[in-house]
């Protein structure tokens, strides 16, 4: 039995997308050639993939098996035209790395420089996720190698320990709190609060400790980036929570003052997440080991 790699990316494509006319566009080919393929992929693997319906495809239990191990036939043949193609350039390997926004903001930008700059034959692809996200596309084999909130995540992946992160509050410049060192959240409840999107782990944090004071989160809005927060904060909008690496991006040029939070949780360990089933390849081992290192 041979299995055709156009076939398997395209069916990966539609477990993604959820449409075939959604995957089609994206791997550009046409619906009706795409619906082909599929079937003559179901017809190669002897198994139904794909319940079809006048409301569209619908994925089988088989469908969910074969995700991912299709994305690591495709991550390895990729691996190879990627090593192969590059010979002549230097770059002979590539880590696919998702993150969260907090290791992003802090701390990759000069360990990602430092690593390439004593490996610049190795190409590194950074996207950035929340850490629940990030945790799922390692499991999946959709990343090499994940950056997230320590926390449990399944026995699907392996957590090492990476760097400590600590929350702040951050007020206007002009705000009451702006005088203060430090203080604790009970204290701030009573104001707006300008906070991330939905799902990120400081929003989740904030509400679980919001409800252990027994008091209200008045979420005034909430924003994609830290940015953005800070922006939202300087306008008057409300108070922000970030970390304290983040928000020293932006002291300098915006006005805002920084807070310390007294608080057991505004202390987070960051870690580093891999497969469990220790599957990384060589250049991935070596961006884990300076990782570790620094």
């Amino acid at each position: 039995m041979k299995l055709d790699p156009v076939s398997l990316r395209l069916f990966v494509a539609v477990m993604e997308d959820g449409t075939i006319a959604g995957a089609s566009a994206r791997e550009h080919i046409a619906p009706s050639a795409a619906s082909r393929r599929l079937s003559e992929l179901e017809t190669a693997l002897r198994v139904e993939l794909f319940k079809r319906s006048n409301k569209g495809v619908e994925p089988t239990a088989a469908a969910f098996a074969l995700l991912n191990m299709a994305r690591g036939v495709l991550n390895d043949m990729d691996g190879i035209a990627t090593q192969m193609r590059d010979y002549a350039s230097g770059t002979r390997g590539h880590v696919r790395v998702v993150a969260n926004i907090s290791a992003i903001s802090q701390f990759l930008p000069r360990e990602l420089q430092s690593f390439l700059a004593l490996h610049p034959q190795v190409d590194v692809r950074l996207q950035e996720l929340i850490s629940t996200a990030v945790a799922h596309a390692v499991a999946e084999n959709a990343a090499d190698v994940g950056i997230l909130n320590a926390g449990n995540y399944g026995d699907k992946v392996t957590l090492l320990p990476y760097h400590t992160d600590e929350l702040v509050l951050v007020v206007p410049a002009g705000h009451l709190l702006a005088r203060r060192k430090s203080a604790r959240l009970a204290e701030v409840l009573g104001e707006d609060f300008v906070g991330m999107h939905p799902g990120s782990a400081i929003n989740n944090q904030l509400t679980r400790a919001a409800a252990d004071a027994g008091l209200p989160l008045k979420l005034r809005m909430q924003v994609s980036s830290y940015d953005a927060l800070c922006q939202m904060v300087v306008a008057g909008l409300g108070v922000g929570v970030l970390p304290r690496g983040s928000a020293a991006l932006y002291r300098g040029a915006l006005a805002i003052r920084v807070v310390t939070l007294t608080e057991p949780w505004a202390m987070r360990q960051l870690a580093l997440c891999v497969r469990a089933d220790d599957s990384l390849s060589s250049v991935g081992r070596l961006l884990v080991e300076h990782l570790r290192a620094r």
